[in-house]
């Protein structure tokens, strides 16, 4: 069996809760090759068009869990939800700023591995209904020996669903990554290319001009948050080259170029 066929395929959806214009500068800045499509009422999907858990050592999850990560402490307030699954195991990582990951995991059966406590963590910091999503996803944490962790993932997008969140027609968590991709294009999917650095501030810029908060990233707060990502990028980025692990690699990346373009846009508004 390879790493796209068979009952057991391996993948990987990123959900981020933010309108397109807002996701794109972020994910354009990680350099990878990236699909993003509208996902519902504040709701975008990022769809891997590459399989870099192929290379370098690193699991599905380590390198979206690297994803999420450097797109939740760059974004204006939103969090991000990676769902991943291969031949053995499947899961959710929901990043929200500089806060800690939350994550749980099923094994292949749909055996739950994770810990109730970050089930309902996960959905605190989604600002999902404390009752009514909490007793949805409740299920998903106890044994089932008629879910398996496909069931479990689509259980997980069903209760997103009613914060918004839908996904387009055919694209589903569990499939292979290839087929994700085709579904993807299909729908008419925006293929996501690095436009060099100078495209990037512009693009960060109008996004930052056009949020509701544009007229306050910007003095002492501004600048210490953009030196809060540097700094904190910096170790992150060589941590992550000195273990070769591409999705740390690129979040500390993302963390210092985002805390840079910060920094440079309060100098051009100050001027």
């Amino acid at each position: 069996m390879n790493a796209t066929s068979g009952p057991n395929p391996v993948g990987a959806l990123l959900l981020c809760r933010a309108d397109p214009p807002a996701v794109r500068p972020p994910a354009q800045l990680l350099r990878e090759h990236l699909l993003l499509a509208p996902a519902g009422d504040d709701w975008s999907v990022l769809v891997p068009e590459g399989k870099p858990w192929l290379h370098g050592g690193e699991s599905v999850e380590q390198v979206v869990t690297g994803w999420a990560t450097a797109l939740a402490v760059s974004a204006a307030g939103w969090p991000v939800v990676a769902l991943w699954w291969d031949r053995d195991r499947a899961g959710l990582t929901l990043a929200a700023g500089f806060r800690r990951t939350v994550g749980y995991t099923w094994l292949a059966d749909g055996t739950p591995v994770g810990e109730d406590e970050a089930m309902r963590t996960f959905a605190a910091r989604l600002a999902l209904d404390p009752v009514l999503d909490v007793q949805a996803l409740e299920p998903l944490t106890e044994p089932d020996p008629d879910a398996d962790a496909h069931s479990r993932l689509l259980g997980v997008v069903a209760v997103l669903g009613r914060a918004g969140l839908a996904l387009p027609t055919g694209l589903l968590p569990g499939e292979s990554a290839d087929r994700l991709r085709s579904v993807a294009l299909a729908q008419g999917a925006e293929q996501l290319e690095w436009s060099g650095w100078r495209e990037a501030v512009r693009a960060e810029l109008d996004v930052v001009d056009g949020s509701p908060v544009g007229a306050y990233l910007r003095g002492p707060k501004a600048r210490v948050l953009g030196g809060a990502q540097v700094a904190a990028g910096v170790p992150l980025l060589l941590w992550g080259i000195g273990r070769r692990s591409g999705g740390w690699a690129a979040a500390g990346a993302l963390l210092v170029a985002h805390g840079a373009l910060g920094l440079a846009y309060d100098r051009l508004r100050e001027g």
